[in-house]
């Protein structure tokens, strides 16, 4: 399991997440997901207990990633302002998170993938996808390479991470 979170990790991570830091979280993960109670045995310090909906494994995986690699929000707007950050001021959106405050959710959530869709194209852009279990926020999610999209869906089920590309699941939700 530990190869399949090193591989899932850093293809979410996108080089935000250098490979010790990426080897440091699988391995930790790992160990989560093999022995739950021996991990908490010797990690004090976790604030984990069996009332949480996703096993602690995920928990370590979701827990480790940087605010520029896991998006937590409750609006599109706010979840747009955090991708907007994690690019830095360089890297210029043809949409300001303010756009998105009015607009129903699938529109908003259209918009981004739009926008996102064209920037890195030598990947094929980028696709906004729904990670693991959202604990406090409304909308929890990671940019993935439009290339990757297939592999990382296949990596999050053979760990047991659910994930989905966002557009195409609220998609799916509304028209159902």
């Amino acid at each position: 399991m530990k190869n399949q979170l090193v591989e899932l990790i850093g293809k979410i991570s996108s080089g935000c997440m250098g490979e010790e830091e990426i080897e440091r979280v699988a391995d930790e993960a790992a160990q989560a997901y093999a022995d739950p109670q021996a991990f908490l045995a010797a990690n004090p310090d976790i604030n984990y207990d069996d009332t949480f909906p996703i096993p602690l494994g995920e928990w370590v995986v979701v827990g480790s990633l940087p605010a520029t690699v896991l998006f937590q929000a409750d609006t599109y707007a706010d979840l747009f302002q955090q991708i907007v950050d994690s690019f830095g001021k360089d890297v210029l959106f043809n949409i300001k998170p303010k756009q998105l405050a009015k607009t129903e959710a699938l529109t908003a959530l259209n918009r981004i993938q739009v926008q996102l869709s064209s920037m890195n194209p030598e990947k094929g852009g980028y696709v906004l996808m729904n990670f693991s279990q959202p604990l406090d926020d409304e909308l929890q999610a990671v940019l993935i390479y439009s290339c990757d999209l297939s592999r990382v869906l296949e990596l999050c089920a053979e760990v047991g991470i659910a994930a989905a590309a966002s557009y195409e699941a609220l998609r799916v939700a509304v028209h159902n």
